[in-house]
Parts: C-alpha cells; structure tokens; sequence
C-alpha cells in the first residue's frame, strides 16, 4: 500500500510524468526507472492475496456462503470503481468515460472466484498456471471487426474503447488477471494453523525462488513470457533497465514471475518481523480500502494545491483521460527528490488516520458496513 502511494504521487507530481514514461529507455534514468519498477510489486500481489483474504473468510463459513460474500463484494469493489475512485482520479463526474482499473479487476476476480471455489482444486490451479503461462501467446492476436476488438480488449489489450457517446478504458483487461486471485486463495492453505510456520517458511522460500530464477531463465532466453524482449544498450545501467523492462498492461507471465515471486519471499522472511516500523505497516495494511480511497483524494488534492501554487491552470487538474496526458500539465511538477519527500510526509500524515479508522473498525465490528470499507 506505501509503495503503491509513490507511484501515485509520480504520476501527478513529478514534473517528467508529463513528458513520457519512466521505462522510456531513451529517455529515462536509473533512479526513475527502478522507482517505477518496484511499484510494478504493487497490482499482483493485491489480486494475489485478495484471494488468500477470501480463504481467510472462508474458513468461517461454507462455500456457498464464501461465494455469496465474494459475489457481493465483487459488485461493491466494481461499483467503487466506476464512482468514488474514478472522482478521486479525475476530479470530475462524467458517465460517459469508464476508466477500469486494479479495483475493477479485484471485483471481478471474486465475482469469478465464487465460482471457482465449487470446482475442482487441482483443475482451478491447472487452468491458472496454463492461462498465465499461455496468455502471452496471444500479445500479436488482432481480431477484425468492431464487436470482436472489443470483446478482445476487455479479455486482453490495454485499450481505449469508443462505443458511440460512451468511451472505456480496459487499463486492467481480465486476462490473466482474474487467474492469479484463484492461485492466491490456495496460497491460503500454507497459512492455517494447523501448518507448521518452519514448513511454511520453507515452501515459500521454495516457490519464492523458483518463480524469481523462472523469470531470470526465461527473460535471459529472450523468447517467450513478454511482448517486449530486451537487448544490449550502450551503457551497462540501460541495458540492466532493458532486462527489467516488463510488460503491466495486461501483466506478462514474466511481470507476475518477478512480482509474485519475490513478493512471497518477502512473505517468508516478513514472519520474524518485528517492531515499531512493522506495526505502523501492519495498521496500514488492516484498512487497505480506506488507506486506498483516501490517499488517492489526498494525492489529486495536493496536486491541484501545488498547480494552484505554481502558477499553472487549476482548470488542468479536472482530468479527461488520465492525468500524464494533460496538455495543459506539460511543464508542472517537481524532481523525483520532491516527490519522494512529499510521498513521505502523505504516508506519515496518513497513519494516524488508519490508526484511528482501524480502532473504529475494532470497536464497532457489529456494524456490517464497516467490512467493506
């Protein structure tokens, strides 16, 4: 969740956003790049163990009460997509502009983990690995015909879609997203507690690594698991940048490798974390809907303060399409040093806050509303 508020304060306060993209190799630097690749950490493992989350629940009750509660906050996460979050992006209300993004896809994956949960386990995880293995087969696939391109950029593109007055962004397509919720859920099982935590360290150290020299073996081939294939550049440092140069939109099986992998290390290692630095990012991680909802206002709004501030047209900061590509923000925002200062002091200021948002939560567990924020 801190991660994922600094790349969020990239996009709408470093001043090169407006320019072109941190993995642009030609015009890039090591320290921007490698600041929008460990945020890439951030998507994956939030599917991911959005569906360790539903096995959590699902452990208090039977699958067809599970299915029921991931039905109903598959619908409530998508409907918070397509209002309360798209305001918090744009400033603006306009229905006819759909933007479908990481929160969309985490409520369609547990519309569709509902399902998955009555099947076969061992089916559901084969036909994961083969979609995420085998999706990638399909970057250079290019259906003819409007109906078709549109079904295909909701499976598989990152696209801008016009349908007469209505126009949808598939930032998140569904494939292969909604297969990684499923291999989450399973991921579950190693955290009962009936499973001994020495074994549990030692498996997810075992996956961990695997799928981390996976992503090493099949990007050092340069043949499968991307669309894009990296070379040698005329500096070590950008052809380093090269070989992490991944695709997000839609994730390569090499993006999930490097992100899901390392992340599950971390998972192994986190166990024997302990002290004030580890609680205070515990707290956070209680309350993610909240910590999410509001750093994305709080982000928007101190950069249409700090637009204000500079001289440039507030006017500017009420989004049409996605934030970089305001004509009128070319020249706005700060260096890189600035703004992982300002992320900072956004993280501090934000904790207290989902200390006192997590105490409510503790108190009040009577209120049913309270889970789904």
């Amino acid at each position: 969740m801190v991660i994922m508020a600094l790349d969020h304060v990239r996009l709408y306060l470093h001043h090169d956003s407006f320019f072109f993209k941190p993995t642009d190799l030609v015009q890039t630097n090591e320290l921007l790049f490698f600041t929008r690749f460990i945020t890439h950490y951030c998507a994956p493992v939030f599917v991911f163990l959005a569906g360790t989350s539903a096995f959590f629940v699902g452990q208090r009750m039977d699958k067809n009460s599970l299915s029921k509660w991931l039905l109903k906050r598959g619908v409530w996460l998508i409907l918070l997509e397509l209002t309360v979050l798209k305001f918090a992006w744009f400033f603006k209300f306009d229905v006819s502009y759909i933007f479908l993004q990481v929160i969309w896809v985490i409520g369609l994956g547990m519309i569709c983990l509902a399902g998955f949960v009555h099947l076969s386990k061992n089916m559901v995880i084969a036909v994961s690995i083969l979609v995420i293995v085998g999706h990638n087969a399909f970057d250079s696939f290019t259906p003819t015909g409007n109906f078709s391109s549109g079904i295909w950029a909701f499976l598989h593109e990152f696209k801008l879609l016009n349908f007469g007055d209505i126009s949808i962004f598939t930032a998140y397509p569904i494939l292969p997203w909604i297969f990684v919720m499923p291999l989450g859920y399973y991921f579950g099982e190693f955290y009962k507690p009936t499973f001994d935590s020495k074994l549990r360290i030692k498996i997810l150290l075992q996956i961990g690594i695997g799928l981390t020299l996976s992503f090493f073996i099949l990007q050092f081939i340069n043949f499968y698991g991307d669309p894009y294939f990296w070379s040698i550049q005329d500096s070590w440092s950008a052809t380093v940048m090269s070989f992490f140069k991944i695709t997000k939109y839609p994730p390569s099986l090499l993006y999930l490798l490097i992100t899901i992998g390392p992340s599950i290390m971390l998972l192994a290692f986190a166990e024997k974390w302990k002290g004030w630095f580890f609680n205070k990012l515990v707290i956070i991680g209680r309350v993610p809907m909240f910590f999410y909802i509001i750093h994305l206002y709080l982000i928007h709004l101190v950069a249409l303060l700090a637009v204000i501030a500079t001289g440039h047209n507030p006017s500017d900061m009420f989004i049409d399409i996605w934030v970089t590509l305001q004509p009128g923000l070319k020249g706005f925002g700060f260096n890189l040093g600035i703004v992982y200062l300002i992320w900072i002091a956004l993280t501090i200021g934000l904790y207290p806050i989902c200390q006192w948002y997590n105490n409510y939560k503790s108190n009040n567990r009577d209120k049913w509303w309270l889970s789904y924020l």
